[in-house]
């Protein structure tokens, strides 16, 4: 399943990762592990500068046959308390940028404080 973060988070500009933003929010939120398909993932071209892909994704992968309803209960309402509270998610800006995987081993921090969520 993918969750569209530009619709989610149309307060974050794609300069602060809002599909990278709305993972952390879900994860702070409730725990669930989301891929950011997006700005992040996308890498920069060969002057430096971040690409901007067409869409700001956010995947959740749910193998079958592993989690329970609960689980997936768990998982839907997390999704609708974070879009619920949207407004208050932060963009991010990279503590850390690895040459290389950027989307696996960097390390963001929230803009303008502590925490996710404003």
């Amino acid at each position: 399943m993918f969750l569209d973060a530009k619709a989610i988070l149309p307060h974050i500009p794609r300069e602060q990762f809002p599909a990278q933003a709305l993972a952390a929010a879900l994860y702070v939120e409730s725990g669930i592990r989301a891929m950011e398909r997006g700005a992040v993932s996308a890498g920069r071209d060969a002057n430096g500068e971040n690409r901007y892909p067409k869409l700001e994704l956010v995947r959740l992968t749910i193998p079958r046959r592993v989690y329970t309803q609960a689980h997936m209960d768990v998982t839907a309402e997390s999704v609708m308390e974070v879009f619920d509270h949207a407004s208050k998610v932060r963009g991010l800006e990279f503590e850390y940028e690895p040459e290389y995987l950027r989307f696996f081993q960097a390390r963001f921090a929230p803009i303008g404080g502590a925490g996710i969520f404003a």
